[in-house]
């Protein structure tokens, strides 16, 4: 059985607790998810590390707070640049949604698009083989909600999974409450 519902363009938001460290409470935004597996970046895990040199030319264009993100535990020397472009030039960049795409970082702004109106960069990513993430997904490990672009490219990431989860409404912004340490309630 294939997957049933392509979660491209979507945010998984663990559920709370999940036992993996490297997810609690994470945003995830999914890059792609088909039947051969799925990649995502983790939206809420600034690392609080500059740049490297190599990407001196796109450390000005960096959204708030201008750091690196750790994308996931997956060959986290890769780094994967997510933007919002204007006149995006043909070959520069990969459409993941509409107005949101992943662009090489080898190039300079200039070969990439008349204008970068936001970027964020990611350290690694999170990936999953043939069918896992929708096994994890019908464990109830992950909840698939809608994106917004500003999700991608928030100014508060330490908020973002509550932020996402009471915007949904209903017993969602319920959850959004939760304590660390669901013991404690």
């Amino acid at each position: 059985m294939g997957v049933t519902f392509s979660s491209k363009g979507m945010l998984l938001v663990a559920t709370p607790p999940l036992t993996d460290p490297n997810f609690d409470r994470t945003v995830i935004y999914l890059l792609e998810h088909t039947d051969d597996g799925a990649v995502g970046v983790v939206l809420n895990r600034p690392l609080m590390e500059d740049a490297p040199g190599e990407l001196y030319a796109w450390t000005h264009l960096m959204s708030e707070p201008s750091t690196l993100f750790a994308g996931g535990p997956v060959d986290e020397e890769a780094l994967i640049a997510l933007a919002r472009l204007e006149g995006a030039i043909d070959g520069s960049w990969s459409q993941v949604t509409d107005g949101l795409g992943s662009i090489d970082l080898m190039l300079d702004p200039d070969e990439v698009a008349q204008q970068v109106l936001a970027l964020r960069v990611f350290r690694g990513y999170s990936g999953w083989g043939p069918l896992q993430l929708d096994d994890e997904l019908a464990e109830g490990s992950w909840m698939v909600l809608p994106a917004e672009l500003s999700d991608v490219f928030c100014d508060d990431p330490d908020h973002l999974w509550r932020t996402v989860l009471r915007r949904q409404g209903g017993r969602l912004a319920w959850v959004a409450n939760a304590p660390d340490d669901l013991s404690s309630n």
